[in-house]
């Protein structure tokens, strides 16, 4: 499928063509819904993300306008598919509750997650988890 829109120039610009009538024409980018990591590197782990997960989907369930997942792709800029997160589990108020294959944040009135929750694993680095609090 392939979508006109203006050329991108911000993150790496895509390469494009032009149409006849001299529009551009840039592919679509697909934004995927998984990486092929595991969630969790142990059961310690997983039973942590599920517990809050659930707790917060029952924390809420009330309100129609906030939007829990968990291990889910964020992508906060459109056109760029490479700058993105999978928080353990992830709270956006002002979105309505909904199954998504990733959350578009451009999709989402461009509100980005409040607050986001990532359990330390042994195999986490310090490093890995400074660049997950830097990338929030």
């Amino acid at each position: 499928m392939v979508r006109q829109i203006a050329p991108k120039t911000q993150l790496g610009a895509i390469k494009s063509n032009k149409n006849q009538l001299g529009e551009t024409i840039v592919p679509e980018i697909v934004y995927p819904e998984s990486d092929g990591e595991p969630m969790a590197d142990n059961t310690k782990q997983f039973t942590w993300i599920v517990k809050i997960k659930e707790n917060l989907e029952i924390l809420f369930k009330s309100n129609p306008d906030v939007f829990v997942a968990g291990d889910l792709f964020w992508y906060p800029v459109e056109g760029s598919n490479k700058i993105k997160l999978a928080p353990d589990t992830m709270v956006v108020f002002g979105r309505p509750k909904a199954h998504r294959g990733s959350y578009r944040q451009w999709e989402e009135d461009n509100i980005p997650p409040q607050v986001v929750f990532e359990i330390l694993s042994p195999g986490n680095t310090q490093d890995e988890m400074d660049k997950k609090s830097c990338f929030i």
